[in-house]
């Protein structure tokens, strides 16, 4: 960067250098804390906000924001003083509960909210543990992203493992089947990656027709069932004779080619 630059450019080189290439005390740092017990934990750093760890989070800046509760004040901090974004290449995991509508409906409330919340706390600790961010929760889904300042350059195999384990987290290699029957869908590609919103609407997140895909291929995935694209596929080194199958994805102009991955023999529903 060059003090000639316009503010806006040097923002987006300053974003694009820090999701690209992060520095190697960041991963470290996050490696430890999210073996630290335990959650809620901060969905960028790990840091947890209860337990044993979490006096000495507060007294080194980590501390559950009181702006946003999603995020330690360090991280919330920087997102708000470093607003902008830029786009990069990552992977993006898209999982969600299938047939959740009959699933409440033959539920009382709190039963359901116990499984979502079980599902949100199971998801996280699978992200966290393959070097993903969670973007959020919306209702019965989570929205994740693999990127290279934390996953490394192998952020294709680390978004694909971690659908893996969280199909298998959720119980659909088990004998009895699964405890909730989940969709997932992977892709890899362009994306803005930033922060947006303001005040303790602050937040990480990705946006763009590379979200728009995945979101589209986990809502027509099959319980056990996880739809990745050919991109991330190929990226990620998955095996070329996998099945192949052609999309249309609603909302999409062109055919989609995804290969599929099963755990268990989950049989999917509509949402």
């Amino acid at each position: 960067m060059t003090p000639s630059q316009p503010p806006e450019t040097q923002n987006e080189e300053f974003w694009r250098e820090y999701l690209t290439k992060g520095s190697p005390a960041e991963i470290a740092g996050r490696r430890i804390l999210m073996h630290i017990p335990k959650g809620p934990r901060c969905r960028l750093c790990a840091a947890p906000f209860a337990g044993i760890g979490a006096p000495v989070m507060r007294a080194i800046g980590k501390r559950q924001s009181d702006k946003n509760p999603h995020m330690c004040q360090s991280c919330f901090t920087f997102l708000a003083r470093h607003h902008g974004g830029a786009e990069i290449e990552l992977t993006l995991l898209f999982a969600d509960i299938r047939g959740s509508t009959t699933i409440a409906e033959g539920l009382p409330s709190g039963e359901f909210r116990a499984i979502l919340d079980r599902f949100y706390t199971v998801s996280t600790q699978v992200v966290f543990d393959h070097d993903g961010g969670v973007d959020k929760f919306v209702g019965d889904e989570v929205v994740a992203f693999f990127f290279p300042m934390i996953a490394g350059e192998r952020h294709a195999a680390r978004g694909v493992d971690a659908a893996r384990a969280l199909l298998l987290a959720t119980g659909h290699a088990d004998p009895g089947g699964p405890w909730v029957p989940v969709g997932a869908g992977v892709h890899t590609g362009m994306a803005w990656m930033g922060a947006v919103g303001e005040g303790s609407q602050t937040q990480l997140t990705a946006v763009g027709d590379a979200v728009n895909t995945t979101a589209r291929l986990a809502s027509v995935a099959g319980a056990g069932e996880i739809l990745v694209t050919v991109d991330a596929a190929r990226a990620a080194g998955l095996e070329p004779d996998l099945p192949r199958r052609s999309l249309e994805l609603k909302g999409k102009q062109e055919v989609t080619e995804v290969v599929t991955l099963k755990v268990g023999e989950g049989v999917g529903a509509a949402a």
